[in-house]
């Protein structure tokens, strides 16, 4: 007859899993597996103590601070590490579940799970000290100064990622992927004062990743990862207090907002064209419409399907990150904040000549503006019945946004400037002169309809709350409308406009060349060739800007 194998205990059990978690011996044996770390200066200790050689949860973060805290040769990095124990922990923790004896079952869950929890914890103490660990990572601590990416990114990358990004190319991590859970345990258990540099770095590696990327680039796994991270309370409140949420100097203009804020380059991923020193890409004009006249009809269509589905996928999620962030009272006002920013920054992008160095892009503004309306769509229905909140005071009394210079208001600047004056000093004279001009304004077409629209306004309504010197504080909706007026006016219709100027150049440029291959025809010259070449090719490059403008606005019912 057989003997029976010796019933392990409790402790023993313990002692086994805890070492494939966290790969460590207290004994000198030859291990098969050359991760598995002996700790002996750990083991002489525990002898010292007059303690049994059998890793027990007492144990546990003594001797995971013996691991990380000593170099030793095949040794994994601290993270890989501390991810592989979590990973490791989680799959310990599926096999104790066909334990038969419940107790024991229970004590091992109980185990594994604070395996994880210590895994977690030490993740984020490395990741917030990056030098309290030695590494065998030459590259930890080279350089201070430089920026580096986060080891959290693949991860979060795997847990958000899709088959397909843009034009083609690969969602994948790189074969790196995330424990079931590790993420949301990391990021949801935390404290603020420990979350938030972590935070704040993936910020910056996100923003750089889509810095340089046009429609057709690899956007859509950080706007999946940046949705992903404010979804978290502590991540959206790291965001709006993150440096560069508004960036701040003397230079600020609406470039910088564009190109150094945290969701600047995730609004300029455009189709449309800029100066080649922010020029996104891949280059959308010459990959889809190079040569466009030769192209067959279906290249062409499936060319506009493809950039028409990019930027949709792009305007819902930006929408969604800030429907997020507005949802959230302790972010709403920062994202308000931003949006001002943005309008302000660029108010030159309404004159005639734009700035292409100080100004955002007309691809970040037609962005905008699509975001915008979509945050519009809940009170902009067929009946109107969310009217009574937008309230036209607004144009004069907001201290977010400068709309008292626009011509659109139907005054005469002089008329505009004395009535705001007359609203922010509360003067009550009486005086003819500022009583015509408040006539004269308010009687004005645009007036007359804002105050319909809201039930009817005096001047006099206007002075007194302007005159208690306290800031006026407008419900949501009628900020999003004002500021959504604006950004149409700063991005889709200068777009629209810019589109006619560009079909009316390429006219022009078409007649010419039409005449100087006249005149080659009667007499030919060396000189005659350079300019027609030189035409040709600037007619193709329009060409493509003019199909790109199509792709995005004109082919786009949503917006």
């Amino acid at each position: 007859m057989a003997t029976q194998k010796p019933k392990r205990s409790t402790a023993e059990i313990e002692d086994i899993i805890l070492r494939k978690i966290f790969l460590v011996s207290l004994v000198d044996s030859m291990e098969s597996d050359s991760r598995v770390v002996y700790l002996e200066l750990a083991a002489a200790e525990i002898l010292s103590e007059g303690k049994e050689l059998l890793l027990s949860r007492d144990l546990m973060e003594r001797i995971l601070i013996d691991r990380l805290s000593n170099q030793f040769p095949n040794a994994e990095p601290p993270f890989q590490y501390l991810v592989g124990c979590y990973r490791r922990a989680y799959e310990e923790g599926k096999k104790v579940t066909s334990m038969k004896d419940p107790n024991l079952r229970s004590e091992m869950e109980s185990v594994a799970k604070q395996a994880k929890k210590l895994a977690i914890s030490y993740c984020r103490i490395h990741l917030g000290n990056p030098g309290l660990f030695p590494s065998s990572d030459v590259n930890v601590g080279a350089n201070p100064s430089e920026k580096k990416q986060s080891p959290l990114l693949p991860l979060i990358f795997s847990e958000v990622g899709g088959a397909i990004d843009g034009f083609g190319g690969s969602g994948s991590s790189g074969g790196l992927t995330s424990p079931p859970g590790f993420l949301d345990d990391f990021f949801k258990d935390g404290d603020f004062d420990s979350l938030d540099p972590i935070f704040k770095c993936l910020f910056d590696n996100l923003r750089d990743k889509v810095r340089r990327e046009s429609a057709l680039g690899n956007f859509q796994q950080p706007l999946r990862a940046l949705l992903y991270l404010i979804s978290f309370p502590s991540g959206a409140k790291s965001l709006v207090t993150h440096q560069w949420w508004i960036p701040s100097g003397l230079f600020l203009n609406g470039r910088t907002m564009e190109g150094a804020s945290i969701l600047g380059p995730f609004f300029h991923i455009s189709a449309l064209p800029d100066i080649p020193m922010f020029k996104g890409q891949p280059d959308v004009g010459q990959q889809c419409f190079s040569e466009a006249s030769t192209r067959r009809p279906a290249d062409l269509l499936s060319s506009f399907t493809t950039i028409k589905t990019v930027m949709n996928n792009l305007y819902d999620g930006l929408h969604e990150i800030l429907l997020c962030l507005l949802r959230n009272t302790e972010t709403r006002e920062k994202v308000l904040e931003f949006l001002a920013a943005m309008i302000n920054s660029n108010s030159a992008r309404a004159q005639l000549q734009v700035d292409p160095w100080t100004c955002a892009s007309s691809g970040t503004f037609v962005s905008l503006s699509a975001v915008m309306l979509k945050l519009c769509e809940p009170f902009l229905d067929a009946h109107l019945t969310k009217r009574d909140k937008i309230d036209p005071k607004y144009v004069f009394c907001s201290n977010r946004l400068d709309l008292r210079g626009l011509t659109a208001l139907h005054a005469s600047s002089e008329e505009v400037s004395a009535y705001a004056a007359d609203l922010h000093s509360g003067r009550s004279d009486g005086s003819s002169q500022s009583n015509v001009g408040e006539s004269r304004l308010l009687a004005s077409p645009e007036a007359t309809a804002l105050a319909n629209t809201s039930g009817g306004v005096s001047a006099q309504d206007v002075k007194s709350s302007s005159r208690s010197g306290e800031r006026v504080k407008y419900p949501f909706i009628c900020e999003c409308f004002f500021m959504t007026a604006r950004v149409l006016n700063l991005g889709l219709l200068k777009a629209f406009s810019d589109f006619k100027h560009l079909v009316q150049d390429i006219s022009r440029r078409e007649d010419t060349l039409s005449t100087l291959k006249a005149m080659r025809e009667q007499a030919p010259s060396p000189q005659l060739e350079r300019d027609i070449s030189h035409l040709e090719k600037e007619l193709e490059s329009y060409s493509q800007e003019r199909l790109c403008y199509e792709a995005q606005i004109l082919r786009d019912q949503h917006i």
